[in-house]
């Protein structure tokens, strides 16, 4: 296959999109998030460490602390779209997000979320 067909198959493939964490192992805290693109979220959140931008000044502190061994950046749950065009994930991705928020509570001594998020 040459370049040309190899990006187009790359742009029009879909991305796993659903619920990802990023988790200190060191001390068990956690960011939890949503995103249409969970690779592409999660290099952006290692990238923004690495670079020591990441706007999560309790994270980032951590990050330079135990280091990126300590970190494991993971997918928690991946959300299939209906086969429709139209389709918007913004309620389900938020919907989904909540339910990982409650179940895992990674709000202030045991995560990287100060309160937890008010929806409305």
């Amino acid at each position: 296959m040459d370049r040309k067909a190899l990006l187009r198959e790359y742009k029009e493939s879909r991305r796993p999109m659903g619920i990802y964490r990023v988790l200190n192992k060191a001390n068990g805290k956690a960011l939890i998030g949503s995103s249409v693109n969970i690779p592409a979220i999660l290099n952006r959140h290692q990238a923004q460490l690495k670079m020591g931008r990441h706007e999560n000044r309790a994270l980032q502190a951590d990050w330079q602390e135990f280091g990126p061994d300590a970190f494991e950046f993971e997918t928690l749950d991946v959300l299939t779209p209906p086969d429709r065009p139209d389709y918007d994930p913004s309620d389900d991705l938020r919907v989904l997000e909540e339910m990982w928020l409650e179940k895992l509570s990674p709000f202030e001594d045991r995560g990287y979320h100060v309160t937890r998020k008010k929806r409305e």
